[in-house]
């Protein structure tokens, strides 16, 4: 509900911005940008052709530029940037969090990530080549150095005078970090907790050392999966002498998780969640024509099993009639299995523990399903061509094509893991090719054992 109302929202202030840019007015169009929120402005931006992005990215508040770049895709980010001189995007990006910034910074041209650099002071910049140290999709990178800290020898009211003299605190700060002298974590204290105690209690008393701290090398996946088991709304990061480096908020934690689902929904289809829905034709093309050449090369050889029994299609014509059901019924089977694999890989919950168990129910389902459906399909073929072998062998060719695209559902996805190929962008390609072939084959090899004897 709430995610169909945010669509009614960002469409209709699509068709607000469009109906203001054509007629001209730009002071109804400024006035809609400068009320939404950074990522409503990205979320619009990635949503008009370049002309119309290019006019209304000049007319959002220079103060919002650096976060609105943040919540963009890397295309429109590289479209953005383009239009900006040096100047501004120092401008825009000196006042944004370390953990956002190592994500924009490579993307600046080379002489504007020397000027950046400069900007900052010795603390931010050694922060940022820290972050900046560690590979993409870790909790490393996706950590923001900036975190407060207190001693367990101390009181709540010194930690409270401690916080009034700091003047403010970053945001989703729900927890202050104890730390030993040489910044081991010992623990953690809730803000609600120091508010509520009296002024004279050590906090020593106060830390919860329940919860284990994110490693700083941990994958993206696994941080977004505690995230999600614990309700944190921010987590530690320590290295491997638990020296406490930084913390992971839930806004990027909710960045993760988006990213995951637009990447299993596009690169289902061989796209880039990243690419810009108006991204030239000509690379468009290019990034589309790839996955199109690997789908011609695996419907090439369906079609040459096919031809194998040219000989059959032509003394049984009612095969080439009733062919693409077996095919087509395998492929959403195997479709089904395959999406939850794929999922079940994201979030942890299949692993060689539960694989066995998995592929017992999935071929138990695939054979179950086969069985009930090869009855109907069988039953409607017989009457419709007047011909009960016939039925009899699409029911057998239904079956096995179920069995199959089951049992490829679970094994195909963990090839390819094992191969780190990402399963979400080639385990459709490989499933349909190993259903049509052995649906194909199937359908076609029995009715030239049992139609043709």
């Amino acid at each position: 509900m709430a995610e169909a109302i945010r669509h009614d929202k960002t469409s209709r202030q699509l068709r607000m911005l469009s109906d203001a840019l054509d007629s001209g007015r730009l002071g109804p169009v400024r006035r809609l940008v400068n009320t939404l929120s950074p990522a409503e402005i990205g979320n619009l931006l990635e949503s008009l052709p370049p002309a119309k992005r290019a006019v209304v990215w000049g007319l959002v508040d220079p103060e919002d530029d650096g976060e609105v770049l943040v919540h963009v895709g890397d295309e429109v980010r590289e479209s953005l940037l383009a239009d900006m001189d040096p100047d501004e995007i120092i401008a825009a990006v000196e006042d944004l969090d370390i953990d956002d910034l190592a994500d924009l910074v490579e993307d600046l041209p080379d002489t504007v990530i020397d000027e950046v650099l400069k900007s900052m002071d010795r603390e931010n910049r050694d922060r940022l080549e820290q972050v900046l140290s560690y590979p993409e999709n870790t909790a490393g990178r996706l950590m923001n150095p900036d975190v407060v800290t207190v001693r367990a020898d101390t009181t709540v009211d010194v930690v409270l005078r401690f916080l009034r003299l700091r003047g403010e605190l970053p945001e989703h700060t729900d927890h202050l970090y104890v730390v030993s002298r040489r910044r081991q974590l010992l623990g953690w204290v809730a803000l609600q907790n120091l508010v509520t105690h009296h002024p004279n209690t050590p906090i020593s008393r106060l830390i919860d050392d329940s919860l284990t701290a994110i490693r700083v090398d941990e994958s993206a996946e696994s941080v977004a999966r505690q995230f999600s088991d614990h309700d944190w709304v921010s987590a530690p990061v320590v290295d491997s002498t638990n020296e406490l480096l930084g913390r992971i908020t839930i806004d990027d934690v909710v960045d993760i998780i988006r990213g995951q689902a637009e990447h299993q929904a596009l690169g289902a289809a061989g796209l880039d969640e990243d690419e810009d829905l108006f991204s030239p034709v000509a690379r468009a093309t290019r990034r589309r024509a790839l996955w199109l050449g690997v789908n011609l090369a695996t419907a090439f050889l369906a079609s040459w099993v096919i031809g194998r029994f040219e000989g059959t299609l032509e003394r049984i014509v009612a095969l080439a009639v009733l062919m693409p059901i077996v095919a087509s019924m395998g492929g959403v089977a195997g479709t089904q299995t395959l999406t939850l694999m794929v999922r079940g890989l994201a979030t942890g919950q299949v692993g060689t523990g539960n694989l066995r168990a998995l592929l017992t129910k999935e071929v138990s389902v695939g054979l179950l399903n086969g069985a009930a459906w090869a009855i109907v399909v069988g039953i409607v073929s017989a009457l419709w061509f007047s011909d009960a072998p016939l039925g009899l062998v699409i029911a057998g060719a239904m079956a096995i094509n179920l069995f199959v695209a089951a049992l490829a559902g679970v094994l195909v996805p963990l090839t390819l893991r094992r191969l780190n190929i990402d399963p979400a962008l080639a385990g459709g390609v490989v499933l349909t090719t190993v259903t049509d072939v052995i649906g194909f084959l199937s359908f076609l090899g029995l009715a030239t054992l049992v139609l043709l004897r």
